[in-house]
């Protein structure tokens, strides 16, 4: 499966921002979707995932109440809304995908940059 991530830009503090992951190349049944994000300078760190085929959901605390994850199964797209933006949100965002059976993500989208600041 490939995925790409887009919906990256420049906002200000306390503004909200929808990141999108399209998959293609086959289905994400029994995978979990995860997005991640790397601040400048810093190691790239979980955000949060959803399991497909449920659409359950975690997130990391940093986020927790302020970003929710979705996904589209007829689209095969899944979805970061992010509210309440924070400049320690600043970050390149990826999403990745890891089969139920792996500890791992394995497949990887490209990043797109959100800042914020004012």
């Amino acid at each position: 499966v490939q995925l790409q991530a887009s919906g990256g830009g420049l906002v200000q503090p306390g503004d909200s921002l929808r990141l999108s992951c399209a998959a293609s190349g086959g289905t994400l049944h029994g995978y979990f979707l995860g997005w991640f994000r790397q601040p400048p300078g810093k190691e790239r760190e979980f955000v949060g995932s959803i399991r497909w085929s449920v659409g359950m959901t975690s997130y990391a605390d940093p986020v927790k109440g302020r970003f929710i994850i979705s996904r589209d199964k007829f689209r095969s797209t899944a979805y970061l809304q992010m509210n309440s933006l924070e400049p320690e949100d600043t970050a390149v965002y990826f999403c990745a995908a890891r089969h139920h059976s792996q500890s791992s993500y394995t497949a990887w989208g490209q990043g797109t940059l959100v800042t914020v600041s004012s």
